[in-house]
């Protein structure tokens, strides 16, 4: 459409587009079907669809997005068209699925694999940026299973699929805490140890005493209090 076609006062345009109101109704017809067509599809899929989802399926299911909206809005696009495509990315999806499973090695380079972001007490520095994963997203997931101590972490993982599974260990050590800097009052509920310090990167521990240079750990020098 030319510049000089365009008038803001030309409603029909702006809420009709260039088709006749009539086509409305089509649109609702095609929505209709189309939406029919995808709880099928969904069905095909399968249960992993609608949970925590692998990289080909997160692609699968913006791939359906663009194959699903023209069929739905355009004039000039056939629904037949919008079918055929998204049973083709079925086929892809089942063919990707049944090559991992056959094949191991295709599998992990497919789906991805976990990764150790903690490991006894310690936060793993490089998993972290590997993973575009912040401190600050760490914290927050051990927060929301209650867990208040980085030291109490014996591993966390980051799953292929980007689920989180922790597994604790027993242990007294002091560490890191995992609540809010900026909320004091609620370190109320952590004991403080005046003998030890945190580094605010890793999560290592040294004496208050002298006082520590930069972590063996992380090489930074980032002490804050210690807590149990």
């Amino acid at each position: 459409m030319k510049k000089e076609q365009l008038f803001l006062t030309d409603w029909k345009r702006i809420f009709f587009g260039d088709t006749p109101p009539l086509f409305m109704l089509e649109v609702l017809m095609r929505t209709f079907f189309i939406y029919l067509v995808l709880v099928i599809a969904m069905r095909i899929f399968g249960k992993r669809l609608t949970g925590q989802i692998s990289l080909i399926e997160m692609a699968i299911m913006l791939t359906m997005g663009a194959i699903l909206a023209p069929a739905m809005q355009l004039a000039d696009r056939g629904l037949l068209s919008g079918v055929i495509a998204l049973l083709c990315a079925l086929a892809v999806e089942r063919g990707i699925n049944y090559w991992g499973l056959k094949n191991n090695q295709a599998e992990r380079v497919i789906q991805g694999k976990e990764s150790v972001l903690v490991e006894d007490g310690i936060l793993q520095l490089e998993k972290l940026r590997s993973n575009r994963i912040s401190r600050v997203q760490v914290m927050s997931v051990l927060r929301s299973k209650n867990i208040y101590n980085v030291s109490k972490i014996h591993r966390l993982y980051v799953e292929a699929c980007g689920l989180f599974s922790v597994y604790t260990r027993e242990t007294n050590e002091p560490g890191l805490s995992t609540l809010m800097e900026n909320d004091p009052d609620i370190h109320s509920i952590q004991q403080i140890v005046p003998d030890r310090l945190a580094c605010k990167s890793c999560g290592n521990t040294a004496p208050a005493t002298p006082k520590p240079g930069d972590c063996t750990v992380c090489k930074t020098n980032q002490w804050v209090t210690a807590y149990r």
